[in-house]
Parts: structure tokens; C-alpha cells; sequence
């Protein structure tokens, strides 16, 4: 009788899942059709997966951290050394102002002789070397007669009144000023002058 008389249109499908060959009694290599299926079906969401992908998100978040502390310190220390350089101008400037404004009256002497006529011979070549050697560092003097007075840069000793004038103006230079770049060491000490005012009319 055949199979189809049986009632059965399909013949037994017979699998050897030996895994020594018979024939060759070397072992059989695995149906790559089979692996694949088996490791597709059994894989999914596994602990081993989800392990991975917790460790690689920790990694991903310890990464951002570290570089987020790298910037940071690169920050702090960018900003220490520009405050280093400050300090460090800011403690040569005092330096240097102290030690000129030592140097102030040694040229207020200077001054006085060369207005009277006594600054001659050696003493004339060692006061211009001692000149020479501040305006090096940055020391200059200031007031002239007639310039209008600044309270800021100006001392004022004297005070009175001019028809000449027409603003507050230093028309006598008591003692000049001195100053390194804008930094004043010294204020002019000057005499001032203002405009009169006019009377008024008597009704």
C-alpha cells in the first residue's frame, strides 16, 4: 500500500544528529542554517546583553564626567596663571614706586639748583644720568604755569582771584608733580587762580 493510500501525501523526514560521522568517525561540523536559527531564537534580551549595555552606559557616563573635570581644572588653572601675571606686574610696579618715590626729593634738589644757576660741572652729568635712569623707568614730572587746574593731578597751596584767567588755573608751580604712566606718585603742588566774579549791580 502507498503512502498516499495511507492518507498521508508527505514521506518521514529522518534527522541524524549524530555528532560523530559513521562513515569517516571524524565529528561532524555543525548546519551553519541550524546555528544561526538556534542562536536568533535563544539570544534576545539575554542577561549577558543587557550586562553590556548597562557597562557601556556607565563607561559613556564615567567619560563625560572626567572630561566634564579636565575642562574644569584647565579653567582654574588658565585663570590662576593670568592672576599670577598680574600679581606679578602689579608687584614690580610697587617696587618700582617706592624706590622712586625715595628718588623725589633728590630731584626736587636737582630742580632748585638748575633754577638757580648751580647745577655745573660733575654734579650736572651725574643729575642727568640720575634723570636719565627714572625716565627709563617710566618716571615723568608734570605742571606747567597756565594750565588749567585738575583737583585730580593737582595740589592746590594758594588760591586767589584773576581778571586774567578764565577758568580755575595754576599760574605758579610751587613743586611739580610726578607720575609713572597714569599712576601719580606726586601731586603738583601749585597756586591757584579763579576768575572774578563780577559784582552785582546795587539797585
Amino acid at each position: 500500500m502507498s503512502t498516499r493510500e495511507n492518507g498521508s501525501g508527505e514521506e518521514p523526514v529522518i534527522r541524524d544528529n549524530r555528532k560523530i560521522d559513521p562513515e569517516t568517525g571524524r565529528p561532524r561540523e555543525a548546519d551553519p542554517a541550524e546555528a544561526t536559527g538556534q542562536d536568533v531564537g535563544e539570544q534576545g534580551d539575554t542577561p549577558s546583553s543587557l550586562t553590556s549595555d548597562l557597562a557601556s552606559i556607565e563607561l559613556a557616563t564615567q567619560l563625560a564626567e572626567r572630561t566634564a573635570d579636565l575642562q574644569r581644572l584647565q579653567a582654574e588653572y588658565s585663570n590662576y596663571r593670568k592672576r599670577v601675571e598680574r600679581d606679578r606686574v602689579a608687584v614690580k610696579e610697587q617696587a618700582v614706586a617706592g624706590v622712586l618715590s625715595e628718588l623725589l626729593p633728590v630731584l626736587d634738589d636737582i630742580g632748585r639748583a638748575r633754577d638757580h644757576g648751580e647745577l655745573t660741572g660733575g654734579f650736572a652729568k651725574v643729575s642727568e644720568s640720575l634723570e636719565a635712569a627714572t625716565g627709563k623707568l617710566g618716571l615723568s614730572s608734570y605742571g606747567t604755569k597756565g594750565e588749567a587746574f585738575d583737583p585730580m593731578v593737582h595740589e592746590a597751596l594758594m588760591h586767589s582771584y584773576s581778571s586774567e584767567v578764565t577758568e580755575a588755573t595754576c599760574v605758579e608751580i610751587l613743586q611739580p608733580g610726578y607720575r609713572i604712566g597714569e599712576r601719580v606718585l606726586r601731586p603738583a603742588r601749585v597756586a591757584v587762580a579763579e576768575p572774578e566774579t563780577p559784582a552785582a549791580d546795587d539797585n
